[in-house]
């Protein structure tokens, strides 16, 4: 979860346990984690986002520190600012 967008929508970032060779995906270990975490090594994806109603999201594995969050908000803000989703 990356933003409340209001009205209950949040802005979300793909979380995946494979990399896909996305040169943007963020490795995502266990110390990434403030709170709970994945059983697998995951990788965050800033060229996949999408925004979800909240009464759509059931559970929350857990919430990244505030490094690992900015790391993925700073790969999200580039990926805008240049305007393409290929390196």
């Amino acid at each position: 979860m990356l933003a409340d967008a209001g009205r209950d929508d949040w802005v979300l970032c793909q979380i995946t346990s494979k990399s896909y060779a996305d040169g943007r995906a963020i490795e995502l270990l266990d110390t990434a984690f403030a709170q709970g975490g994945l059983q697998l090594a995951s990788y965050a994806r800033p060229a996949k986002l999408f925004t979800a109603h909240a009464s759509l999201i059931r559970s929350v594995a857990g919430a990244l520190n505030d490094a690992a969050h900015q790391r993925v908000l700073d790969a999200v803000v580039s990926l805008l600012r240049s305007g393409s989703a290929r390196e």
